[in-house]
């Protein structure tokens, strides 16, 4: 961030333009040129990454989804872009892993981008919740979805978002290489298929809201999108810029407006606020304090409104289904700094 300070009468006044990496001091006719010292460093990441890096051994890999009981418990990431969108990182910074239920953000965002927030939520609710994200909350109560971070909610966002075939799903995709700028991005057919055949208990909310008349159309086609957003695979510095993306208003990493959006970015990080970690996000809130959002591949995203993104990556996974070393590192991190909303 740079911060101009003009000397007048014994007075400092100060001016801070907000993405911009180094602060100039001027003094009378005197102008010096200092490093951001709000920045994080490598190191301190990799100070961070090695304390908490056994955590692992008392977490679980997400085994319900044969693919995904494959991966490497003791992999492990933790990435940061900064203000000025550079990005610094420690540990498995090339190891790929599946985006999971991060990929509900993205798809919140189009269709919401399509129809509008009140149309989409008028077929959801903006509701917390106490139950795990594949419970069945409110389906056969009130008829639809207690919001859209949880499975329910996040198939129908799927189903919501217009194209025929796999024209949605395309839509997420291409959005994630946007946001990332990484146009190798795509998606494992191997954990998709896997979480096709066996997910079963998205199958029933699936056919639940298409019963309550929250899905249209024939045929498992916008589920099958679900199954495939879920299987993209991402890096955590990719997952960084993610968080980034929606701390900035929609704004990318390197300064790209072309989603700019106050509203909509607001919209995504109070939903991640109160649901993002599922059961967990009450006390979440309480002890990080920031939008954030989980994966059973491991990735939890994190935005800091106004400044930066952070990705942490773990595959083992606490009794809530989020990544346990990943929680531990992120805390560690906004403590060490006062990254809270709430400091």
């Amino acid at each position: 961030m740079r911060k101009t300070y003009h000397l007048i009468t014994g007075f400092l006044l100060l001016t801070c333009p907000a993405t911009l990496p180094v602060c100039s001091a001027q003094l009378g006719t005197r102008t010096q040129t200092v490093k951001d010292s709000t920045a994080i460093d490598a190191a301190t990441l990799n100070r961070i990454l090695q304390k908490n890096s056994s955590f692992f051994k008392q977490g679980k890999v997400a085994d319900y989804i044969p693919e995904l009981g494959k991966v490497n418990a003791q992999a492990i990431g933790l990435s940061v872009v900064n203000r000025d969108g550079t990005v610094v990182s420690a540990g498995d910074v090339q190891q790929k892993f599946t985006i999971q239920s991060i990929s509900k953000i993205i798809a919140l965002m189009i269709a919401v981008q399509e129809h509008g927030e009140e149309n989409v939520f008028d077929k959801m609710g903006y509701f917390g919740t106490d139950k795990p994200f594949n419970h069945f909350a409110n389906l056969e109560t009130m008829g639809k979805p207690l919001n859209p971070m949880m499975n329910a909610g996040a198939i129908l966002t799927t189903a919501l978002i217009k194209g025929k075939g796999e024209e949605p799903f395309a839509k997420i995709l291409n959005m994630i290489r946007f946001i990332t700028k990484n146009p190798d991005i795509n998606y494992s057919h191997a954990v998709y298929n896997s979480e096709r055949e066996t997910g079963h208990r998205n199958r029933g909310m699936f056919y639940l809201m298409r019963n309550n008349g929250l899905i249209i159309g024939d045929g498992e086609e916008k589920l099958n999108n679900y199954f495939k957003q879920c299987s993209i695979e991402i890096t955590v510095e990719d997952l960084a810029k993610i968080g980034f993306f929606f701390a900035n208003h929609c704004v990318r990493y390197d300064g790209n407006k072309q989603y700019q959006n106050t509203s909509l970015s607001q919209l995504i990080l109070s939903q991640m606020l109160i649901a993002g970690m599922y059961e967990f996000s009450g006390e979440y809130a309480r002890t990080v304090g920031l939008p954030s959002k989980s994966g059973v591949g491991g990735g939890i995203t994190v935005s800091v409104p106004g400044q930066i993104g952070i990705a942490a990556f773990s595959p083992a996974l606490d009794q809530h289904g989020n990544s346990l070393a990943g929680y531990h590192m992120i805390l560690d991190l906004v403590q060490s700094r006062n990254l809270s909303l709430f400091y």
